[in-house]
């Protein structure tokens, strides 16, 4: 019998007991008329089917995004690797596990990386802006620490709003330093904090804080209104003027680029546009991360949706 052995490890015929995350859940009716469930569960590392004979519940897929502890034999049926599960529950409040072997968590230190927002907004010396960031972050703290920065595609992985929104600040630090004549540096980097915290409304999020669908506000709204809508109303009980505020919602109404992409307006200051374009940078840049992974040197990976193409791993100098 192995422990909390990652799915992508699994063997068939192995024994195995621990905790996992339930991706979904079906209870059905056998031929004989029993009662069984039919599922798929999770770990960082993978996903694996799952069926638990003569069982009348209590888990139901109502359940999905719960961890629970089982305990299996790894089989093959019809070729497909697949989980018989002898024992199934709930994992509660008595039970330990790492959260991390569970599900993917950004590859980042989170406290220096959030002394980093911090030290950032801190630089910021337009005043009224600098005053909406602090507010905000004290306010999001908890969220942009934890969150991911999306349902998929791109650094949908706990503290993947945090990791996003750092990277983004430093390339904003940068860029307006290559063009000080265009670029409002306060602005940039304002907008460039701000853009995605919303996202903490937007989604439907599972106990162990992955994103698991979008909030009625977040299908209904979505998180570029959301937000300019939050940043008008801090502008307004900070006293930020008007045009100042104005700006702010600007940037986050904008930043998908192009309507057909999701942005409420097109980007119509310089700010706005370089905005879009790092926010693209780095989604881009983090799918190509995750695609490249796993491949060897010489090899293309199969077709990347979200690139809508394959990519090829190049030796590296």
């Amino acid at each position: 019998m192995e422990f909390n052995k990652l799915i992508a490890d699994m063997q068939i015929d192995d024994s195995v007991e621990g905790f996992y995350v339930l991706k979904n859940a079906y209870p059905k009716t056998a031929s004989n008329g029993k009662p069984y469930l039919s599922g798929v569960i999770s770990d960082k590392s993978g996903i694996m089917e799952i069926k638990v004979w003569d069982y009348p519940g209590p888990i139901t897929g109502a359940d999905a995004g719960k961890v629970v502890k089982l305990r299996g034999e790894v089989s093959e049926y019809r070729g497909m690797v697949q989980m018989t599960v002898s024992r199934f529950r709930l994992a509660d409040d008595r039970d330990r596990y790492d959260v991390s072997s569970l599900v993917p968590v950004a590859p980042i230190d989170v406290d220096d990386t959030f002394r980093y927002v911090e030290d950032t907004i801190a630089s910021i010396t337009d005043l009224p802006y600098r005053e909406v960031c602090e507010y905000m972050l004290e306010k999001k703290a908890g969220a942009l620490r934890s969150i991911p920065a999306a349902k998929s595609v791109h650094h949908s992985f706990l503290g993947g709003l945090l990791m996003h929104t750092a990277n983004m600040l430093r390339t904003a630090d940068f860029l307006s330093g290559l063009y000080p004549d265009v670029i409002d540096r306060s602005l940039l980097l304002a907008g460039t904090f701000l853009h995605d915290l919303a996202k903490d409304e937007e989604f439907a999020l599972s106990e162990l804080g992955e994103v698991t669908d979008y909030s009625v506000k977040g299908q209904l709204i979505g998180h570029l209104v959301m937000g300019a809508e939050e940043i008008a109303g801090v502008c307004r009980s900070l006293g930020v003027s008007e045009d100042r505020s104005v700006l702010l919602q600007h940037m986050v109404l904008s930043h998908h680029g192009e309507p057909e992409f999701g942005a409420a307006v097109r980007p119509l200051c310089a700010e706005a546009e370089l905005l879009y374009y790092i926010d693209g940078i780095d989604s881009r840049m983090e799918i190509y991360s995750e695609a490249l992974d796993g491949l060897s040197e010489g090899e293309f990976s199969a077709k990347v949706f979200a690139l809508d193409k394959k990519v090829f791993r190049h030796p590296m100098t």
